[in-house]
């Protein structure tokens, strides 16, 4: 733990480096991109010294990279809020781009009853390089898990992703570009706020919690028995029997064409049946990156569902993913868990 600045007692904010570009700062040395101290972060990014707030950093020990992120980090990055929580009033986490969106749809089943802003953010340059993006990342990220409301209560109490002035809930949230600065997309739920001259909020947007002064539940065991099956032409019935029916598999998430169709052969059928009758549980989701899975509308629909598939709805496969690992290490009965999937718990959904 590293304390950068303290110009007033406005509001206390804890940054936690994971991992990833917006970390990294070139060593002329050896003309090769390396961590920098997060501790010196007012020499990168001296603006956020103008804040009256009080800043200090965490950093993980190693720091990780985007693509070696696994659930473990989900509960060290859980636990580190659940012991800190009582000492800041909101948390950044600067963190790889590739699997940002998996950590921020993790991490907003893992904590309910959310109170204070955790804001995921990160960076397509890194933070020492002149056009880098990560500076204006941070400061916009840092003035909205500070800011709050006349009653003091935080005006944004969600799991978030803040990028290229956007502020998206984490469990909406895609990465879609890896080349722009404009990475990540919500393309089935608005921005809960944009970052121009102003701050923009949508309030309306904005989950809130049902008793502000109650503090979290913090969920920490996670059950990542889960497979993904994405749906293509020429499909063989040998991949789909050993993803759906592997017998190290709790559940698997299927990727449907457009709005939740899959072949209808009945090789196919057959074989979705099979896993559904032995207790699997398989969750529809659509490849489209816009969108909603309605199984009511096409036969193939229908038939998966008459199948006891489950509708995810206008889930994503990140949020789909957190989701299961968060209801199957909490709940032991696969009919339960079912329900519970078309269930909205963190605004992931619209039904």
């Amino acid at each position: 733990m590293s304390h950068i600045t303290s110009t007033g007692t406005k509001s206390a904010i804890l940054l936690i480096y994971t991992g990833g570009t917006i970390g990294m700062k070139e060593d002329p040395a050896i003309q090769a991109l390396r961590p920098f101290n997060f501790s010196q972060i007012l020499e990168e990014v001296p603006e956020l010294g103008k804040f009256a707030y009080r800043i200090d950093s965490y950093t993980f020990d190693p720091i990780i990279d985007s693509s070696d992120v696994e659930p473990s980090l989900w509960i060290a990055i859980t636990e580190l809020i659940e012991q800190k929580y009582d000492e800041y009033d909101g948390f950044v986490i600067l963190h790889g781009t590739d699997t940002m969106a998996y950590s921020a749809s993790a991490v907003s089943f893992m904590i309910e009853g959310l109170t204070k802003p955790v804001i995921f953010t990160g960076s397509q340059l890194p933070i020492g390089i002149p056009r880098t993006d990560g500076k204006e990342n941070l400061i916009s990220s840092v003035e909205i898990a500070a800011a709050r409301d006349s009653e003091g209560h935080a005006l944004v109490p969600e799991v978030c992703i803040c990028f290229d002035n956007i502020l998206m809930r984490g469990n909406r949230a895609l990465k879609i570009n890896s080349d722009h600065f404009r990475a990540f997309r919500s393309p089935n739920y608005p921005p809960l706020a944009e970052a121009g001259i102003n701050i923009r909020y949508n309030q309306q947007l904005i989950r809130r919690p049902d008793n502000w002064n109650a503090r979290p539940i913090f969920h920490k065991t996670l059950d990542t028995r889960v497979s993904i099956l994405k749906i293509h032409p020429g499909i063989t019935p040998q991949i789909v029997r050993t993803i759906l029916c592997s017998n190290d598999t709790r559940a698997v998430i299927i990727e449907t064409y457009g709005a939740g169709n899959a072949p209808s052969k009945d090789w196919f059928l057959d074989i979705v049946r099979e896993a559904s009758e032995s207790g699997k549980i398989i969750l529809d989701v659509t490849q489209c990156l816009a969108g909603s899975v309605n199984m009511d509308i096409y036969a193939t629909g229908k038939c998966l569902k008459e199948a006891g598939v489950v509708n995810g709805y206008d889930s994503t496969t990140e949020s789909a993913l957190g989701k299961l690992f968060y209801l199957l290490g909490e709940i032991q009965e696969n009919a339960t868990v079912k329900k519970m999937l078309e269930t909205d718990l963190r605004g992931e959904i619209s039904k």
